[in-house]
């Protein structure tokens, strides 16, 4: 198998398994569901990745990455406003950008498993975004702030109440009300 051929399945292999995931649930998934609605084989799908486990962590890795970077980018400003709004802004892009990978996040307790036995973990990046939002010194009403502002931005961003809500207007709202949570203030829309 070429190179670009075995990236092209490998590809697809995740993109099928994030759509099974969402309809299914990932316990609810099996390789051999996936392998066929790939049209391949289970040793096509045996090449790529050797358990589901390894699956739902490259389905989540994109996803993860660029939080990790946006935290990386947020921490780099000077002023403290300016990190929580560029967190702010770029938390509401990925949430906007994974959907279906967030709904799954919010809803399904095998993607959070997977999640975390994986190198990534969630919880140092859960809390570098709770510091970044809520201030190094931040007390308990802080860090509730901070936390109910990302699982709320989380939740609604996954939702499928919100799925027939076009992305621009979607990022909007949650970036506005982000902001009121955190007591930013108001950015003018025009």
């Amino acid at each position: 198998m070429t190179a670009v051929r075995a990236e092209d399945t490998r590809t697809r292999l995740l993109g099928m398994a994030l759509q099974l995931f969402a309809e299914h649930g990932v316990e609810g998934t099996s390789l051999q569901m996936i392998a066929d609605a790939l049209g391949v084989t289970k040793a096509a799908v045996y090449y790529h990745f050797k358990t589901k486990a390894e699956i739902t962590e490259a389905v989540a890795e994109p996803g993860v990455r660029e939080l990790d970077l946006l935290l990386v980018a947020a921490a780099r400003h000077r002023r403290r406003g300016a990190q929580v709004d560029h967190l702010l802004d770029g938390f509401v892009e990925l949430i906007v950008q994974h959907r279906v990978l967030v709904a799954l996040f919010s809803s399904d307790p095998g993607l959070n498993r997977a999640i975390a036995k994986s190198a990534h973990g969630m919880d140092g990046l859960k809390e570098t975004m709770i510091g970044l939002l809520a201030g190094p010194d931040a007390d308990v009403a802080g860090r509730v702030t901070a936390l109910v502002t990302l699982s709320g931005i989380a939740m609604a961003g996954g939702s499928p109440d919100l799925a027939g809500v076009d992305d621009e207007t979607l990022r909007r709202e949650l970036v506005d009300v982000g902001r009121r949570l955190l007591g930013r203030p108001r950015r003018s829309r025009g």
